[in-house]
């Protein structure tokens, strides 16, 4: 097991670039399986969850060839159906979330996929639902083999139908608009999802011979093609690092540039951070944070508390609210943080209480922040890392901590940050990667 043993209350400072979009990645990865032919696509973050995805298609027999660190060459000619049936897709299926987002692309293709029930973080009930009520109305048919946990789909024929999602779900609307690309007629998805990142899929479908209209609203029409063709793609920088870091400059009263950031494509999520009180200086396409030695969160017009909430795009992200909950904890004022999206992502708030931060856990799904306006530090604890966000957040939390903190359970960070020990180790952090015992052993 390792550990990141973290030496915190320093200020650091310099330039940091934000990785590839991970959520963007196992989407456009997938898509890859739509063609016979070469598809280039760079800016993939190296992180665990998108390398077992490249791993899964390889096996799946994609040619996959490395052209330098963030870019490679994909190309799914010659497709081994067969291998659904295997034990070690069963494997390395079930233990990536990811994982089901190749069964809509190869439901368009080929006519049938497997899918073992998949893994991933524990954040409550995270349901496939949409999914499968997607392809259903395309015309697949689902089997549960209840005794190996797999769903067999048949879908010989897709038709293109109007689906009513039961909810904005990203993934669920991408697996039903790459199945959808192929099929016969016209498919209306309405109640889409209409992040960045759809955005980037359906731009990319588009370029490789689709016909998707309605990109960036939430009323999608898919007129079905043939068959689709190559292209070269370039993911967007992630939205989740670059608000993790403007916390993390916030907590640590840091001067940090996070560069290259697609400002356009960030939404909301700049003025989320500045209604905590915190600068932010675009300069090009750059976020510049100036080291900052308090900052007040705003208040509604009529002197209410602050509350920030999670919202299908164009709403705030939900995987930000963790980093929001923890900047607020060194902010002057207070803030009431609604997770309404997922249960159980705020159980790590106990953790930063232990750390002295002032917060009253209402329910699984609110807290209140009671900012300490840097006038208490918090201090280093043991702690382990429930989830990516929740691992992060307690990364920012240590790193502003007076004295030595470690945590455990740091996969759960990398899964969704590359290199995260060496990018905070350039702007002067104090972390380093250790052996140990996780707590309870």
């Amino acid at each position: 097991m390792n550990a990141f043993e973290i030496h915190g209350g320093k200020p650091l400072k310099g330039e940091i670039v934000p990785q590839g979009a991970k959520n963007e990645a196992l989407q456009i990865l997938s898509a890859v399986l739509l063609t016979e032919d070469k598809i280039t696509i760079s800016n993939i973050p190296d992180i665990k969850d998108v390398n077992k995805l490249i791993d899964l298609l390889r096996s799946l027999g994609v040619s996959v060839n490395q052209l330098s660190k963030d870019t490679y060459e994909f190309q799914a000619k010659d497709i081994n159906i067969d291998y659904f049936t295997s034990e070690e897709f069963k494997q390395k299926g079930g233990s990536l979330r990811g994982s089901i987002m190749i069964v809509g692309p190869l439901l368009a293709r080929f006519g049938k996929a497997a899918i073992p029930k998949p893994g991933g973080d524990k954040i409550g009930r995270r349901r496939l639902d949409t999914h499968f009520l997607g392809f259903e109305k395309l015309g697949a048919k689902f089997i549960y083999d209840a005794e190996n946990h797999f769903f067999n789909v048949d879908a010989t024929e897709l038709k293109g139908a109007h689906i009513l999602l039961d909810e904005a779900s990203v993934t669920g609307t991408a697996n039903i608009v790459m199945a959808a690309v192929l099929a016969k007629g016209t498919t209306t998805i309405y109640n889409a999802a209409c992040e960045p990142y759809l955005q980037q899929l359906c731009k990319m479908l588009n370029r490789m011979g689709a016909k998707i209209s309605g990109i960036g609203s939430n009323l999608l029409t898919i007129e079905g093609v043939e068959s689709l063709g190559g292209t070269e793609h370039r993911m967007l920088p992630d939205m989740i690092e670059i608000g993790s870091f403007i916390g993390l400059a916030a907590m640590t009263g840091s001067e940090i540039t996070i560069k290259n950031v697609a400002y356009n494509e960030l939404g909301v999520i700049p003025s989320v951070f500045a209604r905590l009180g915190i600068k932010l200086e675009l300069r090009g396409d750059d976020i510049f944070i100036p080291a900052q030695d308090n900052y007040e969160i705003d208040t509604f017009i009529d002197g209410s508390i602050l509350t920030i909430a999670d919202a299908p795009w164009p709403g705030f992200t939900p995987d930000l609210l963790s980093i929001v909950l923890v900047t607020a904890i060194q902010a002057k004022g207070n803030v009431l943080i609604h997770q309404k999206m997922f249960e159980s992502r705020l159980f790590f708030v106990d953790k930063l209480i232990d750390m002295g931060a002032q917060i009253i856990l209402c329910d699984p799904h609110r807290a209140v922040v009671m900012g300490l306006n840097k006038q208490t530090k918090l201090r280093g604890i043991q702690m382990s890392s429930p989830d990516i966000r929740a691992g992060v957040s307690l990364l920012i939390a240590a790193l502003s901590a007076q004295g030595k903190s470690t945590i455990f359970n740091i996969e759960q960070i990398e899964r969704g940050y590359q290199n995260i020990e060496e990018r905070l180790k350039a702007l002067g952090a104090d972390i380093k990667r250790v052996e140990a015992q996780p707590l309870g052993h």
